[in-house]
């Protein structure tokens, strides 16, 4: 099994006629993942890697059958796009655009938590179910089928654990990257929790950074939900306070969200807490 996408997906692509759509569509197709066609408003009837392309995402559904979208339309379209993909009913969404505005992820948190649709992102990497689907940019010759999941907030330091893991024979469930940005669509407990339910995740990887309180958040959850074990990974230790690093939501303010902050809820909470990404196969073994 897997969390979220599997071979069972059914992915259009928001943004497929673009640069990076077009790119990326075709390295999810290349991994196996089932893309059925592709969304650009005023290009309906075009093809994309022999995948057709649709005027509106409600017409790709009825269609294809879609159950998935991944977005990567501008930064200024992305929340349209997401509404959009909401109100056509898919239950998954996942968005790689980065420099959305806070007010219009406002606006698109609320509604989506009003639906039947899980959002991922934006500004993330997606995820992948090793040797099922690829949902996102990931480089998926890094992974391989087992039983540890992992959710990050960093793009590149999943695929430095993720590549560990293998390396150290630890395959992977799902690899999930929720996204670094202040206001996203699922969180560490939102993860934490599908990974808890799903009958072949056994361990888990989180990996933070500092900003906020959602690692806080989740060794509360690790602490009074979670029987499976955890080890964790929170960059930032250095980062002088006040100073944004990387991802818009990677800020100390007022003294809260700092890394020595989250490690201590995590290690409070059991959790197995690594120096650096390397550390994390032989925490969990």
């Amino acid at each position: 099994m897997a969390i979220l996408a599997d071979r069972n997906t059914r992915l259009i692509v928001q943004g497929i006629t673009g640069r990076e759509g077009s790119f990326h569509t075709k390295q999810m197709i290349d991994y196996g993942t089932n893309v059925v066609g592709g969304v650009t408003p005023g290009k309906g009837g075009e093809w994309v890697h022999s995948k057709p392309v649709f005027d509106t995402v409600k017409r790709a559904i009825e269609a294809t059958g879609a159950n998935a979208s991944i977005i990567y339309a501008p930064a200024a379209a992305a929340g349209d796009a997401i509404f959009e993909a909401v109100d056509a009913g898919i239950g998954l969404i996942v968005c790689i655009t980065e420099g959305v505005p806070i007010l219009d992820m406002m606006k698109v948190y609320s509604y989506v938590k009003q639906s039947n649709s899980r959002l991922v992102g934006p500004n993330c990497p997606g995820l992948l179910t090793p040797g099922q689907a690829k949902v996102g940019i990931m480089p998926g010759y890094i992974a391989k089928p087992g039983n540890v999941g992992v959710v990050s907030k960093s793009g590149t330091l999943t695929y430095e654990v993720v590549f560990a893991l293998t390396n150290a024979g630890m395959g992977q469930t799902t690899c999930l990257g929720i996204g670094g940005d202040p206001i996203i669509g699922t969180n560490f407990v939102d993860a934490l929790r599908m990974f808890e339910e799903d009958p072949e995740t056994e361990k888990v990887v989180l990996i933070g950074e500092i900003g906020g309180r959602a690692e806080v958040d989740a060794a509360e959850f690790i602490k009074s939900h979670m029987t499976k074990p955890v080890a964790a990974f929170i960059a930032g230790k250095s980062a002088p306070p006040g100073t944004r690093m990387g991802h818009a939501g990677a800020i100390i303010e007022g003294g809260e969200g700092t890394a020595t902050e989250k490690i201590n809820a995590l290690l409070s909470a059991g959790v197995k807490v690594a120096d650096n990404p390397e550390q994390i196969p032989s925490l969990l073994k």
